[in-house]
């Protein structure tokens, strides 16, 4: 496995930060650049900031572990191995980590002392799917994708046999498991906006293009008024992502690997502004799947890509 060839731009404004629209300027810091802090992985995913340890954990899904990088020292070390094929990751409101496992299709809670707790594995009696990505609400309650991914092959879980549809789920703050929606092909990356009003959800399997749907977020949970947030366009496709303090969305793009796709200029960040224009672009050498926002000032975008992982400090910070 080659680690990716990667210099640092030796000018200011880094080339590779492109503004699509004028709105991306005041969210473009002018003298800093995009920095590879590791490489090596076989595909990176799931970024999550420990702000309190100061260290940012990813997931190296084929390679069936969690990596840690350590901002004091820039040590990267195995955090878990096994991990499960872990995917997605969040923090609850108490600071514990949660993880979404391919391999062993649940959603596990990791407690203070290190055990581990299991919130979901099944649904009415049947396995989950794959849980992919989560995130957190200010009342406690978890939400996570469930595709098939991984358990389509070897590389990122083991082939299975789908019990139920792709879907969102919900745990509420009493525990229970709740089916949220079942029409999306291949949900992937979620996101509230900063006031939990709206709910963003991938769609990696939408045709022709991919997309991220908004949905008005009530009380208990409920879902309405689905509309369309951002449209990947053409060969474009989502995947993980993160919403700043001013509703901005910052996803990990790449090709939809479609024959006919061309990936130049593709690969990196997108960055959409809450109407769903395009306003930016943060190339990268290689494909990202998923972001986070950390260091002291929630400023610092985490991205996690193919096999490297890149930090990039920006002029917002990421929604608490």
């Amino acid at each position: 496995m080659s680690d990716v060839s990667f210099s640092m731009s030796a000018r200011y404004p880094d080339p590779r930060i492109e503004v699509l629209d004028e709105r991306f300027l005041k969210l473009r810091l002018f003298s800093a650049s995009v920095e590879q802090l590791f490489t090596g992985l076989r595909w990176g995913e799931g970024p999550v900031w420990f702000g309190d340890g100061r260290y940012l954990l990813v997931s190296d899904i084929p390679n069936n572990r969690i990596l840690r990088w350590d901002e004091a020292s820039g040590a990267v070390s195995t955090f878990r191995q096994p991990s499960n094929n872990a995917n997605g990751h969040f923090r609850d409101r108490r600071g514990r980590l949660l993880t979404c496992e391919h391999l062993t299709r649940r959603v596990t809670r990791t407690e203070y002392d290190g055990s581990i707790t299991v919130l979901a594995d099944r649904f009415d009696g049947k396995r989950l799917n794959s849980p992919n990505d989560i995130v957190c609400a200010r009342d406690g309650s978890i939400w996570f994708t469930d595709p098939s991914f991984g358990i389509a092959g070897h590389w990122e879980g083991e082939p299975a046999e789908q019990e139920l549809p792709h879907a969102v789920y919900r745990i509420a703050p009493d525990g229970k498991l709740q089916q949220v929606l079942t029409d999306l092909a291949g949900p992937n990356g979620l996101a509230f906006s900063p006031d939990e009003s709206v709910l963003y959800i991938v769609e990696s399997r939408a045709a022709p293009n991919r997309l991220i749907w908004a949905y008005d977020h009530g009380r208990d949970g409920q879902l309405s008024n689905k509309r369309i947030a951002a449209d990947a366009k053409g060969p474009g496709a989502f995947d993980g992502f993160r919403v700043d303090v001013a509703g901005n969305l910052w996803c990990g793009f790449g090709s939809n690997g479609a024959l006919d796709a061309n990936p130049d200029g593709l690969d990196g960040v997108r960055v959409f502004a809450p109407d769903g224009t395009a306003i930016g672009h943060i190339h990268l050498p290689e494909r990202c799947a998923n972001v986070c926002f950390g260091g002291r000032q929630r400023n610092r975008l985490f991205m996690a890509a193919s096999h490297s992982v890149y930090a990039l400090y920006v002029n917002t910070q990421g929604a608490s």
